[in-house]
């Protein structure tokens, strides 16, 4: 068979990446050999692929995600269309891994034939090779100004008759005009693949929601295939960092007798802040997002993520005060941590003709480096060891490198071959890794050590924590979700049949296309 089905929402952040991962774990774990696609995606959050040149190229973290529910290693033709924005008006092309261009609004519409060639031809590979095909949408399918050349959501739904889920986060509020209000605004046409919804984020008496299910199936003519209730532990590889509450997870109690308090700047540009998650995985660490300067006076370790726009967000850390309120965090003798961008903050001063295109900008002054961007963007998986041998697997994606260094600093990390790698500074540490902290060793040495410099001598980091299986553990969850509460016999049908054929037209809908 050569399956596929469309997951698409009724706003950003309704569930599409969660139950599109739930189906394919779903299936996974029935021996259906199934692939997960986005055919574009809008984020910050990437993951790098090795390309079959062998080249690096990045995808959404969220389809990365996916793949390992099905496990599978990620491919970049799960997320063939990628666009992470440097600012409110343009973002950077990332077409099957590799940055092609930056974007505005204006210039997308000449380029949006070209990815959508892409897009499709990837997808069509893609059913050659698998079972099933599980889609993911993006933002909403009713977003009727962008519908002329949509290929994410009902564009791709029409090209490959793909049946279309609609799901819709009870949690927001109004769900049941979310859904209906999404299928009365497409055209005929549109509506005939949308064969019905899926509510995420339950909580209470399911017998309470009952009749309202049954009013949108007589309204639409569609039916409910299933509520999936509210479950806090499904928290890992969040799509977006707005995902995230102020806290991230549900820190453990410590397994000595302090807390290890750590606060992440919530950058406007934030990138790949999917890094901290290996933290929060850890009892006894509490690790909180937080825009407040003086959310950092309390904080026993700061971190400065990434970021897109390194000397933007830099400069938005000098106008909001967080600036001050870092460098005080350092006077105090209190540890830092610098991510890729955060990391580049550190510097005495960035040299950017690049992303800002500013020129030379003072950096923070925290460590003894100076950052150059390049026009040629770093893109690779990264291994190596730290603090003797203890071992390291991460990746980069960055433009701007270390150009200049006191040649006394000590390096946090080191390449494999011997080459060194980010830097150790007093209290201030940087890196350009991402995912490093997902080493269990190597997070367990850091946050040791900065414990012992935030002088919460009590601390304890626990010796089993494994953040490879909390991801499974989420992964599985997710298949369990799916397996409990949706109708999978009827899911099975749409996967194996296509769009029913008898789905009525819900006016007023959009002009025919």
């Amino acid at each position: 068979m050569s399956g596929g089905l469309l997951v698409a929402g009724t706003t950003s952040d309704a569930g599409k990446s969660v139950l599109t991962a739930g189906i394919c774990r779903w299936l996974h774990r029935r021996g259906v050999k199934v692939a997960p696609f986005k055919a574009q995606n809008m984020s910050n959050n990437s993951a790098v692929v090795l390309g079959p040149d062998g080249r690096g190229g990045e995808i959404g973290r969220a389809q990365a995600m996916q793949a390992a529910a099905c496990g599978l290693a990620p491919d970049l033709r799960f997320n063939p269309v990628l666009l992470k924005p440097g600012s409110d008006l343009a973002s950077q092309v990332v077409l099957l891994g590799e940055a092609v261009d930056t974007i505005t609004a204006a210039t997308f519409r000449t380029l949006r034939p070209r990815l959508a060639e892409t897009a499709y031809a990837a997808l069509a590979e893609l059913r050659s090779e698998y079972d099933v095909v599980i889609c993911e949408g993006a933002g909403s399918p009713a977003e009727i100004n962008l519908r002329d050349g949509d290929y994410v959501n009902m564009g791709l739904a029409r090209h490959a008759r793909l049946p279309t889920l609609v799901v819709g986060d009870i949690d927001r509020g109004g769900v049941f005009a979310a859904m209906f209000g999404t299928l009365a605004l497409l055209d005929p046409a549109d509506q005939s693949l949308v064969a019905g919804f899926v509510v995420n984020k339950f909580r209470g008496d399911r017998g309470l929601l009952a009749p309202g299910l049954e009013m949108l199936r007589q309204l639409t003519g569609r039916p409910t295939y299933g509520v999936l209730p509210w479950a806090l532990d499904l928290w890992l590889d969040a799509e977006d960092s707005l995902a995230y509450g102020r806290v991230l997870g549900r820190p453990a109690a410590p397994r000595g007798t302090e807390w290890l308090d750590v606060a992440v700047l919530r950058l406007p540009r934030i990138s790949n802040a999917t890094d901290v998650e290996a933290l929060a995985t850890e009892p006894g660490v509490r690790v909180r997002l937080t825009v407040e300067p003086a959310e950092l006076a309390a904080a026993d370790l700061v971190v400065l993520p990434g970021s897109k726009s390194t000397v933007a967000d830099l400069a938005w850390l000098r106008e909001t005060g967080l600036a001050d309120a870092v460098t005080a965090h350092v006077a105090a003798n209190r540890p830092l941590l610098g991510i890729c961008g955060g990391y580049q903050m550190l510097a005495r001063a960035i040299h950017d003709p690049v992303e800002s295109r500013q020129g030379t900008v003072p950096g923070l002054g925290l460590l003894p480096i100076e950052i150059t961007f390049d026009h040629r963007k770093t893109v690779r998986p990264a291994v190596g060891s730290a603090a003797g041998d203890l071992p390291v697997h991460g990746y980069e994606i960055h433009h701007g490198h270390v150009s200049t260094a006191d040649p006394r600093l000590v390096p946090l990390l080191r390449y494999t071959g011997g080459a060194d790698e980010g830097a150790m500074h007093g209290v201030v540490h940087g890196t350009h890794w991402h995912g490093a902290f997902e080493s269990d060793e190597f997070r367990r040495w850091f946050l040791t050590r900065a414990a012992r410099l935030a002088g919460r001598t009590g601390f304890r980091v626990a010796p089993d924590t494994s953040f490879a299986a909390a991801r499974e553990r989420s992964l599985d969850l997710l298949g369990d979700l799916v397996e409990e509460h949706l109708d999978t016999d009827a899911l099975w049908r749409l996967v194996e049949d296509g769009p029913p054929t008898d789905l009525p037209f819900v006016p007023p809908g959009a002009p025919q296309r």
